[in-house]
């Protein structure tokens, strides 16, 4: 493959080869990048932090990989401002501590985009962090489904799944009535 060949969207993909991919959005609590990291350390691969622009989606993708897309909305700037939060988020969390990484947006459905993005590069892991609690989050949840479910159903790669908070109880129903 030519170094021309290897290049999606300004990124080098041979330089990402075999990287931990962590899946992160805005305000989410940094343990899904610290434990990216350290399994990205510990792999000694590089680790890329996707945020995933569900305002746009893939129009189509030129054969150099390019992929075009286009707003649902017409307030583009939105995931311009998560984008950048979730820059400062990664640097926050992972300067300092030895790991080769940078952030990537992707658009369109998360688990796709992440599945999509995951074969490109090869990547050797998928990181992802539970859903809030609460039941806005439950009703999201069930229309959309559960990020983590759809990727470990469309795709080979091991994913790790990061709790987020609180553990609920064992008497208490994690989806309520």
């Amino acid at each position: 493959m030519s170094e021309a060949e290897s290049q999606t969207a300004g990124i080098d993909i041979e330089a990402l080869r075999g990287a931990v991919i962590a899946g992160v959005i805005p305000g989410q609590s940094p343990r899904v990048l610290n434990e990216a990291g350290r399994y990205a350390q510990l792999l000694g691969v590089p680790l890329v932090v996707v945020h995933v622009d569900v305002t746009r989606f893939v129009t189509y993708e030129d054969p150099d990989g390019y992929v075009h897309s286009a707003p649902i909305d017409i307030n583009i700037a939105s995931g311009e401002a998560d984008l950048k939060l979730i820059e400062q988020a990664a640097a926050a969390a992972l300067d300092g501590h030895g790991v080769d990484w940078r952030v990537h947006q992707l658009v369109g459905d998360p688990a796709l985009a992440m599945k999509h993005f995951a074969d490109k590069v090869d990547a050797k892991l998928l990181v992802v962090g539970t859903r809030k609690r609460g039941i806005g989050e439950s009703i999201r949840e069930f229309f959309t489904g559960s990020v983590a479910a759809r990727l470990a159903h469309r795709q080979r790669r091991p994913i790790l799944v990061v709790p987020l908070g609180e553990p609920v109880p064992e008497d208490e129903e994690i989806w309520p009535a």
